[in-house]
């Protein structure tokens, strides 16, 4: 058993209007430290979080480098602190799990540094606003929720420029699933779920255990404001009125081999929506092998403002479907439009 320490990093600071009425609201939360015998003890092999220093019995939790191995943060909502981690309360403090901020775990040999990520509850949004961030309504603030799944989120990261660089995985950082606007705004709020990044990887290892390249997986698009997802609604802007982007469960993806682009996946020597497919062969491999995260998979092929791309999700039930109209086929050596947000 290796011993897991919480390493001290000071807290993000949040305003009292921002913080529930039942939170303290002094200036100045205590940065949490770890007495030398108060370790997580955890295998070498899979690093789950025990339930106590004397106890081998694991809270509620997955893994902490989840079904692919390479993750590399955990999400911590009000819901989840005081439903699965009572352990955790003894070394983040009870004000951790009230104040958004990035707590490291130093490296052990179990792998590389992590994160506990805690979030500001969904209650702080105001007005359509989280601070000075504008986030708009979610569907379930307008009307009763179509499935659970499509409850508002439990709640936001805080991205500043200080921490949008935290690995949440091997290959994904905070700021690789920010909505593309309002860039001069922080911080940011951002809502993301860790069954998504972790089938993002899980597709990167199916694809190379296939023979394909992958130097990167670009997320074209991945969380979405609900204002922001409005502006595409429709027959002309392509996004569906209850977006899983909203949901932070949801990402369009290409793989791209240095050029902006996506790759030619299939080997034709051409850039289009088989080479999508590819991606799509990959997401039902995976589903096969971990049913908890089926979702939706969508084929988009190339336009004159982006090129193919697939979207994936975790919506908990399974969806399939292609956007056939204004595909432009490209040679690879000649086709090279970068990629952009849809």
């Amino acid at each position: 058993m290796l011993p897991l320490r919480l390493a001290a990093q000071a807290v993000p600071t949040v305003s009292a209007a921002m913080l529930p009425s039942s939170a303290p609201t002094t200036s100045a939360p205590t940065v949490p430290t770890v007495a030398p015998a108060d370790t997580l003890t955890v295998p070498a092999s899979l690093a789950p979080v025990a339930a106590a220093p004397d106890s081998d019995r694991k809270v509620g939790l997955a893994t902490l480098t989840g079904r692919s191995g390479k993750l590399r943060a955990h999400f911590l909502s009000a819901v989840r602190w005081t439903m699965e981690l009572p352990i955790l309360r003894r070394f983040l403090g009870d004000t951790a799990g009230r104040r958004p901020g990035v707590y490291p775990v130093s490296d052990t040999p179990a792998g590389p540094q992590s994160a506990f990520i805690t979030m500001l509850p969904f209650t702080v949004k105001s007005g359509g606003r989280v601070g000075d961030y504008h986030v708009g309504f979610w569907p379930a603030e307008r009307r009763a929720p179509r499935a659970e799944s499509y409850e508002n989120p439990d709640g936001f990261i805080e991205v500043t420029p200080d921490n949008e660089d935290t690995q949440v995985s091997e290959h994904f950082r905070l700021r690789d699933f920010l909505t593309h606007d309002q860039e001069d705004v922080w911080p940011k709020y951002l809502v993301l779920r860790e069954d998504l990044v972790d089938k993002l990887e899980l597709i990167i290892d199916d694809l190379r255990d296939h023979g394909h390249r992958v130097d990167r997986l670009v997320v074209m698009s991945g969380f979405r404001t609900p204002q922001y997802n409005a502006q595409g609604v429709g027959r002309r802007g392509g996004r569906a009125r209850d977006s899983r982007h909203q949901f932070g469960d949801a990402a369009d993806i290409f793989v791209d081999n240095g050029n902006g682009q996506m790759a030619d996946l299939n080997g034709d020597g051409r850039v289009d929506s088989r080479d999508s497919r590819v991606l799509l062969e990959a997401v039902d491999r995976v589903e096969a092998a971990h049913p908890e995260l089926v979702g939706g998979a969508g084929i988009y092929r190339g336009t004159r403002a982006h090129g193919p791309f697939l979207h994936v999700d975790c919506r908990g039930e399974p969806a399939r479907w292609t956007v056939t109209t204004g595909e432009r086929l490209g040679r690879r050596r000649g086709h090279a439009r970068a990629q952009r947000s849809s």
